[in-house]
C-alpha cells in the first residue's frame, strides 16, 4: 500500500510548520499522549484517500491525509478509533457484540472532546463531520439509539447483527466508557473540576500529565505523572477485559481488594488491618465521625489538634456536617447541615498559632491537649484525640511524652486518630502507629504525587474487631457519600450502604500506589541520601534569596521528632517561606496572584526582552499554594511551600545508575534555581501584581 503511511512519516515541511502553527500542534500532540496505547495497532495515513477514517479490526486505523491539516479533528478521530479497537480487543471472541465498541468509544470520544480546551474545540465549531456532529448533539448515554447509529459501523464495516444491548453492559460503560484523565477527576468534589483555557483545577494541577511545568507542589497538590498515568490506564483496559469476562461487579470488587493488599505489601502492614478508601481526606474526618459513633455509645468530644493547617472543611465532618453544597456521589446537599443519623458531638480546636499569629512551643500545645482531655475525661465522655504528623507547613504535635502522661489518666475512654494526610512517614512509622491501635487517615496525593483526592483509612485489627462485632449501622444520611463496597464487606454497621463503586477513588489509589511502588525500589541508601541533598539545597536557596524570608529557624525545629536513624518525617521535606518587595512582606492577595503567575506562561508580557528572560517567563513553577500566616505575628500575608516529593527521588533512579541518579537529583535541584529566579522575575515587575 504504497498510498498509506504510518502518522509519524506523514508530516512534510508544509504550512503546519508556520512558526504560529507550531506551538498549536505541539499542544494537540502531547494531549495525544493521553490517547491509551494499544500493542500492534498501526495509525496510517491515506494519501490517496484524503478523507478516509477507517478501523480495520485488531489491526489498524487509516485515516486520510486531510484530517492531519485540522490536529484537532485528527486527535478526536484518532481518540474513537483506538478507544474502539481497545474495546474490541476486549470482546475476545464475543464478535458478534460490536455495538458495545461502537457505543463505549463514542461515550469516551464525547467526554474527550468535552475535556479540550476552549480553543481546540474553536477549531471544531464549524466542521462538519459526522463523528463530532454526533458528539455535540450527544447530551446523554443512551445505548439504543447509539446501537441504531450505522454511520458508526461504517467507520469499521462489520455488520453488528446483535443490537440488542446487554443488560450486563450498563455498569461496565457507565464506570469504565471514561478516558483515564476524567476517570481520574471523577468521585470527588468540584474542586478536581479543570477550567476550560489552561485545563488546570483548582489546585493548579491536571488530571493528565504536565511534564512541561516544573512541580514541587507535594504539600498540595500534583499533576499525574507520565508513568503512572500510562499504568493507571492499562489498569483501565484490563478491567474493563475482566468486567466483560467475569462480570464487572466481580471485577470491580478483585480490584478493589488488589489495591488494598497492594498497599498493606509496600508498608508491610499486618493483613488484620483494614484500608478504607475515600474520596477526599475531608472525606476520611467523616468516615472517622462514623466509625467512632459505632465505638462508644458515650457522648463524645473531639480533639482537632492542627485545627489552623488541616483541611478547611475537616471541623464540619467531625461534627456530622456536609462539609460542601455536593457529595462525592454527586448528591446536592447543603453544606453546614447536619447530615441524618449523627449524634451531637462536641468539637475542641487546638490550633498551631495563638490569637496574634505566633507558633506555639511544643510544650504550649501539649498543655493545651493535656487539659483539654482532663477536662472531657472528668465529664465521663469519649475521646478522640487527633493528632498531625505533617502538617502542610510540616509540624507535628503533640509529643510522644504527652501521649504517655495522658495513658495515665484514670478511667480515660481514648482514641487516637494520626493525620498523616501528607503520608511523610516511613513503613516502620505506619506500623508502629497501627501496633498502638491509632488509626491512621493519609493520602496518596501528597508526598508520593497521586492525584488529588486519594483519602484512605488505615484501621489497626484491634479497633476493626470492635467495629466489626458492632450491630449497629452507620448513620444512614452517608448513603449520599459511600457506597457499601468502600467499606469492609465484614462490618455490619455498612449493610444499608448504597450499591456501586467510587473508580474516580479506585484509580486515583491505583497511581498513587504505582508512585509509592516505584519510590521504594531505590535503594534506601541512595534514596536518603537524595532527600538529604535535594531538602538541603532547598533550605539554603531560600535563605540565599534575599526577597524570600524562611518560617524562622526556631519554628522548623517545633514539634519536630527526635531520632537518631534517618527517617522522611524527621527530616523537614516542606519550605514555606514568606516573599518581601522592597523589604516588606507581600499581602495575602498579592501571594495569591504571585502563584498563579508562576504557573502561568507569562513569555508575551516579555515579548522585547532578551531570550533567556522570555525562556524564564515562559517557564512555568508550580509549587505549594498559599497558606495564610502572619508576618512577625502582625501583618497579614501568606507564604508559599516547595516541597519534596517521592518523584524527586524515583524518576532520578534509572537503570541502576548511581552517578545518573545524583545528577537527576542534581538537574531538579536547578528547577528549584529557576522557580525562585522566576519570583525575582515577576516581584522585578510589579505591573504584573497590580
Amino acid at each position: 500500500m504504497t498510498n498509506h503511511i504510518l502518522i509519524e512519516n506523514q508530516y512534510q515541511r508544509t504550512s503546519l510548520f508556520e512558526k504560529e502553527n507550531v506551538n498549536y500542534l505541539v499542544r494537540v500532540l502531547k494531549r495525544f499522549n493521553t490517547v491509551p496505547k494499544i500493542n500492534n495497532i498501526n495509525i496510517i495515513t491515506s494519501i490517496s484517500q484524503p478523507d478516509i477514517f477507517k478501523i480495520v479490526p485488531n489491526k489498524s486505523i487509516i485515516i486520510g491525509s486531510s484530517f492531519l491539516n485540522k490536529p484537532v479533528l485528527a486527535l478526536v478521530y484518532l481518540r474513537y478509533g483506538i478507544e474502539w479497537q481497545l474495546w474490541y480487543k476486549a470482546l475476545n471472541n464475543e464478535k458478534k457484540d460490536i455495538a458495545l465498541c461502537d457505543i463505549a468509544a463514542l461515550e469516551v470520544t464525547r467526554i474527550f472532546y468535552n475535556l479540550l480546551p476552549k480553543d481546540d474545540k474553536e477549531k471544531l465549531e464549524n466542521l462538519d463531520y459526522f463523528l463530532i456532529t454526533l458528539i455535540k448533539n450527544y447530551k446523554e448515554f443512551n445505548a439504543e439509539s447509539l446501537s441504531k447509529q450505522e454511520e458508526l459501523q461504517t467507520f469499521h464495516g462489520l455488520n453488528n447483527s446483535n443490537k440488542s444491548f446487554k443488560k450486563s453492559w450498563k455498569s461496565i460503560i457507565e464506570n469504565l466508557a471514561k478516558p483515564t484523565e476524567y476517570l481520574l477527576m471523577a468521585g470527588g468534589d468540584l474542586r478536581l473540576n479543570i477550567d476550560e483555557i489552561e485545563l488546570l483545577n483548582k489546585y493548579g494541577c491536571r488530571p493528565f500529565p504536565r511534564p512541561d511545568a516544573f512541580t514541587f507542589a507535594s504539600s498540595t497538590a500534583t499533576s499525574v505523572s507520565n508513568f503512572a498515568f500510562d499504568k493507571t490506564d492499562k489498569t483501565r483496559s484490563i478491567l474493563i477485559r475482566n468486567s466483560l469476562k467475569n462480570g464487572f461487579k466481580n471485577a470491580t470488587t478483585e480490584f478493589s481488594e488488589l489495591l488494598k493488599n497492594n498497599l498493606r505489601k509496600i508498608f508491610k502492614l499486618n493483613d488484620e488491618c483494614e484500608i478504607i478508601f475515600s474520596p477526599s481526606g475531608t472525606d476520611s474526618s467523616l468516615q472517622i465521625a462514623a466509625i467512632t459513633q459505632i465505638i462508644s455509645n458515650k457522648e463524645i468530644t473531639h480533639v482537632l489538634v492542627a485545627s489552623d493547617e488541616t483541611g478547611s472543611g475537616v471541623p464540619a465532618a467531625l461534627k456530622g456536617c456536609h462539609f460542601e453544597n455536593t457529595t462525592a456521589l454527586n448528591h446536592p446537599v447543603k453544606k453546614g447541615d447536619p447530615i441524618q443519623g449523627f449524634r451531637a458531638v462536641d468539637l475542641i480546636k487546638i490550633p498551631f498559632r495563638d490569637k496574634n499569629g505566633k507558633l506555639k512551643s511544643a510544650q504550649e500545645l501539649d498543655e493545651e491537649v493535656f487539659n483539654a482531655i482532663s477536662k472531657t475525661n472528668a465529664l465521663g465522655r469519649h475521646v478522640v484525640l487527633h493528632t498531625m504528623d505533617q502538617s502542610k507547613l510540616g509540624y507535628q504535635s503533640p509529643s510522644d511524652e504527652l501521649i504517655q502522661k495522658l495513658n495515665k489518666l484514670k478511667k480515660l475512654s481514648m482514641q487516637i486518630i494520626v493525620d498523616a494526610a501528607q503520608l511523610r512517614l516511613d513503613p516502620k512509622d505506619l506500623q508502629n502507629y497501627l501496633h498502638k491501635g491509632y488509626i491512621v487517615s493519609i493520602t496518596g496525593s501528597k508526598y508520593f504525587t497521586g492525584p488529588p483526592y486519594s483519602g484512605a483509612l488505615i484501621i489497626p485489627q484491634s479497633v476493626s474487631k470492635s467495629i466489626q462485632s458492632a450491630k449497629i449501622t452507620l448513620p444512614k444520611g452517608l448513603t449520599k457519600y459511600y457506597h457499601h463496597s468502600d467499606w469492609p464487606t465484614s462490618w455490619f454497621c455498612a449493610n444499608e450502604l448504597s450499591d456501586g463503586f467510587n473508580y474516580g477513588s479506585y484509580m486515583r489509589w491505583n497511581a498513587a500506589i504505582v508512585e509509592m511502588d516505584r519510590y521504594y525500589k531505590t535503594p534506601i541508601l541512595y534514596r536518603n541520601m537524595g532527600v538529604e541533598m535535594f531538602c538541603n539545597f532547598v533550605e539554603d536557596s531560600i535563605k540565599d534569596a534575599p526577597f524570600l524570608e524562611s518560617i524562622s529557624a526556631d519554628e522548623t525545629k517545633t514539634n519536630s521528632y527526635k531520632s537518631k536513624e534517618f527517617g522522611i518525617r524527621n527530616i523537614r521535606t516542606i519550605f514555606p517561606f514568606f516573599i518581601l518587595k522592597n523589604n516588606e512582606v507581600l499581602s495575602v492577595e498579592n501571594v495569591k496572584k504571585l502563584y498563579s503567575l508562576l504557573n502561568s506562561d507569562l513569555s508575551n508580557q516579555f515579548e522585547d526582552a532578551p531570550m533567556d528572560i522570555i525562556r524564564l517567563a515562559a517557564q512555568k513553577c508550580h509549587i505549594g499554594q498559599a497558606v495564610e500566616v502572619k508576618y512577625g505575628n502582625s501583618t497579614e500575608s501568606a507564604v508559599l511551600r516547595i516541597s519534596l516529593g517521592a518523584r524527586v527521588i524515583s524518576e532520578s533512579w534509572v537503570n541502576r545508575d548511581i552517578s545518573l541518579f545524583f545528577r537527576n537529583i542534581e538537574a531538579q535541584m536547578n528547577q528549584i534555581t529557576i522557580i525562585i529566579k522566576k519570583i525575582e522575575l515577576i516581584l522585578s515587575n510589579p505591573e504584573l501584581l497590580d
